[in-house]
């Protein structure tokens, strides 16, 4: 997402910050609503687009949001859906994947707010890990069947999974990424989930993969450097990977690095002094 459509993203965020830091407002529920609203103009392609056409007036748009969503939605969620319909957007899906992205943060509010952020955020990427490496599984969550019920079976094998083994918001996120997919695979959506989660704590995930597990040395080490190196702190994600042949692979985003751990740390370190 970029230009007039990150700007509008952002503005929403802040919106929905300021309407969780009030006591009356229900959280949980407002993230549901969130992700109802997406399903519906992810469906009405020409909702959408009337939605986001520059042509016509921001507050037509947003008093047709209100006549649609009013007997459907709370008010909180009607409020965030109209300020967003009234701006304008680079792309018309633009629209839905800004609604679908403040579904996720408001479940990762309810998550910051009972303490179990840190939970879901590692939580997310060892599931992400499972189905990387479980073909069958991954394909049984992947079916492109979406009747009502081929959905309801992969939903039900996320509960069977998960159930007990993961906190509430990651199950609610999972199930969401399973039952509406919009054309991202499972493991690219769980990544994506994993990298908000991070967000939400300003810092950056780096997937760092090694041959054999690293010492704590190593890992507080690799850590403070990268930290310094980003300007935040840096959440390690850990997995162990034999093909790698003694080396490391360290992945922040779209940057992929790749050498043993002794030049991974030089090259880092010579970087900050450049």
């Amino acid at each position: 997402m970029i230009g007039a459509s990150r700007e509008v993203l952002d503005a929403a965020r802040e919106r929905l910050d300021t309407l969780a830091d009030s006591t009356g407002v229900d959280v949980a529920a407002l993230a549901g609503e969130l992700a109802a609203v997406t399903v519906l103009l992810d469906r009405e392609v020409a909702l959408r687009r009337v939605l986001t056409d520059p042509a016509q007036a921001g507050e037509a748009k947003a008093e047709l949001v209100g006549r649609l969503l009013s007997d459907q939605v709370g008010g909180e969620t009607v409020d965030l859906v109209s300020g967003m319909v009234r701006s304008r957007w680079s792309a018309s899906r633009d629209l839905v994947d800004a609604i679908e992205a403040l579904a996720d943060i408001a479940d990762l509010i309810v998550a910051e707010r009972d303490g179990s952020l840190d939970s879901v955020e590692d939580e997310l990427f060892r599931f992400g890990r499972i189905v990387a490496t479980a073909p069958e599984l991954r394909s049984a969550l992947s079916v492109k069947d979406r009747s009502e019920r081929s959905v309801a079976a992969q939903s039900e094998l996320v509960r069977q999974l998960l159930g007990g083994r993961a906190g509430e918001v990651t199950l609610r996120l999972i199930v969401r990424l399973v039952e509406h997919p919009r054309g991202r695979s499972l493991e690219s959506g769980l990544e994506a989930l994993s990298a908000v989660a991070a967000e939400r704590r300003n810092r950056s995930v780096a997937v760092v993969t090694s041959a054999v597990p690293l010492t704590d040395q190593q890992r507080q080490r690799l850590g403070e450097v990268l930290s310094r190196l980003y300007g935040r702190q840096v959440q390690l994600n850990l997995d162990v990977d034999p093909e790698v042949l003694g080396g490391i692979t360290v992945r922040i985003g779209d940057e992929v690095i790749h050498g043993t751990i002794a030049d991974r740390l030089d090259e880092v370190t010579r970087r900050m002094a450049g």
